[in-house]
């Protein structure tokens, strides 16, 4: 119970956290607001007050308020489907980027970007809006089922053959989006461009419902497996002892992880390393207590991404700066840090 007292008290302080970050990016901006309070002009609109201008309102609830909730889902998904995963592989560089998730979201994206403008004609309008995004998750898990399907042989996955089956689909998925880029045109090799280093400038509240269903979904799924993943951490042979069903255990984890990962991508590009920051940090605090990480990590993964994310559009306002390239300032000295430890340990 004291362990659940501490767990709890810890996600009252993310909280806490998350919501100060949150009223904080509302209040960042370019777009003035007369010397209004954007927060004031949130609750008039929620509450349905008379007298707010059409601007005022599409920039603080389609805009702002959407693009905060957005961070905060994916942000939380992206962490957590990290940890899942370096807690399956008992390896702290284990991401959806490593097991080939992220390479195939972003190669059928590519595709869509490129070679889409041939076959938009004779597709419904709601899957012309959107093909791009639905061209990623459909990337994600094609990548998962070729990957799980390699390394799985008598109804057993091998871990060491599905992290070298992703490598080998994350070097095949960028050597082809590579040829794509170069033989793209201008507006989509700015497209892709942009795709690859990620943004959550498209946020709208259609795709935060999405978001949030799936996020719903994996929660319920991946966050009670703090325990099997500690079992994990002893073995394979010692969790089936403790009574872990280990290949459910793996296909539950890959096949949430992917929807997960391929969800988000399709929604927002390529955001790197936000699996792999915050596991770490944890760790470092909790040691490898899944039990604490995995709820944990749900929350800190929202206050980095909506930090970063209110970061981006601040720092060269009015322009925007890609998220990506500030979680990958903010992951490659972790990833350092992980091999430096690896080395030492030697």
């Amino acid at each position: 119970m004291k362990t659940q007292s501490k767990l709890y008290f810890y996600l009252i302080i993310s909280a806490v956290l998350l919501i100060m970050i949150a009223v904080l990016s509302l209040n960042t901006g370019v777009y003035d607001f007369g010397g209004n309070s954007p927060f004031m002009i949130l609750w008039q609109f929620i509450k349905g007050e008379p007298g707010l201008s059409l601007s005022d309102q599409y920039v603080i609830w389609d805009v702002r308020a959407a693009r905060i909730v957005m961070a905060i889902l994916i942000g939380g998904m992206l962490s957590v489907s990290g940890t899942s995963l370096q807690g399956l592989f008992k390896n702290p560089l284990a991401t959806g980027d490593l097991i080939g998730l992220t390479s195939g979201a972003t190669l059928l994206a590519a595709i869509a970007i490129v070679l889409g403008g041939h076959v938009k004609a004779y597709l419904p309008e709601a899957v012309q809006f959107s093909l791009v995004g639905i061209s990623a998750f459909a990337g994600s898990f094609l990548s998962m089922m070729l990957v799980y399907k390699i390394s799985t042989s008598g109804g057993k996955t091998n871990v060491v053959m599905m992290l070298l089956t992703g490598v080998a689909i994350t070097a095949i998925g960028f050597s082809i989006t590579g040829f794509l880029i170069y033989i793209s045109k201008d507006e989509q090799l700015r497209d892709l461009t942009f795709w690859n280093l990620g943004s959550l400038a498209a946020a709208t509240w259609t795709k935060n419902i999405i978001l949030a269903v799936v996020m719903i979904i994996a929660y319920i799924i991946l966050l009670p497996k703090g325990k099997a993943l500690n079992a994990m951490m002893l073995g394979e042979k010692d969790a089936q002892h403790l009574g872990i069903n280990v290949e459910k255990l793996k296909k539950q984890i890959i096949i949430t992880v992917a929807l997960m990962v391929g969800t988000c991508v399709a929604f927002s590009g390529t955001i790197g390393f936000v699996g792999l920051i915050v596991p770490y940090i944890l760790r470092l605090l909790f040691k490898s207590d899944n039990t604490f990480i995995l709820p944990l990590s749900a929350m800190c993964g929202s206050i980095l991404l909506l930090t970063a994310d209110t970061f981006s559009r601040s720092i060269v306002a009015p322009s925007e700066l890609p998220i990506g390239i500030l979680t990958a300032l903010m992951g490659g000295p972790i990833f350092i840090a992980i091999l430096v430890k690896f080395k030492k340990s030697l």
